[in-house]
């Protein structure tokens, strides 16, 4: 009995071991996310996301935003960088009231982690919530 014990003691602590491993810098994850834009871009540059699934591994997406864009077309830049990256198999990812971007996992898939990993774009400000 304790033999048995011992074994599953191990194998919990070694599935906690990799879970933490896999969202170790504390990374929440949702069926998902809001991604609010605002301002608009006085000089070009880059954005930077990171999508982690909870059973696979981490994407990043770069969004090239031109300056002087409006507040909504960077949005359409940051969805349609997302869309071509990621698995339509996966994702739904819209915009929605023009300056934000819903990134929702499809119908059998797993949660995952969105985060903003850099952005050099002056004048735009990204915030990202799981709902």
């Amino acid at each position: 009995m304790n033999n048995k014990f011992a074994a599953m003691s191990v194998a919990v602590a070694s599935s906690l071991m990799l879970a933490a491993m896999s969202f170790a810098d504390g990374a929440a994850t949702s069926n998902k996310w809001r991604i609010e834009v605002d301002g608009q871009p006085v000089k070009t540059g880059d954005i930077v996301f990171r999508v982690t699934p909870r059973q696979g591994d981490a994407q990043e997406v770069t969004v090239n935003i031109k300056s002087g864009r409006a507040e909504n077309n960077v949005a359409k830049d940051v969805r349609d960088a997302l869309a071509a990256k990621l698995s339509p198999a996966r994702y739904s990812i819209e915009v929605d009231d023009g300056e934000d971007i819903l990134v929702k996992k499809k119908e059998g898939q797993p949660d995952f982690a969105l985060e903003l990993v850099q952005s050099d774009v002056q004048n735009v400000t990204i915030k990202i919530e799981g709902e």
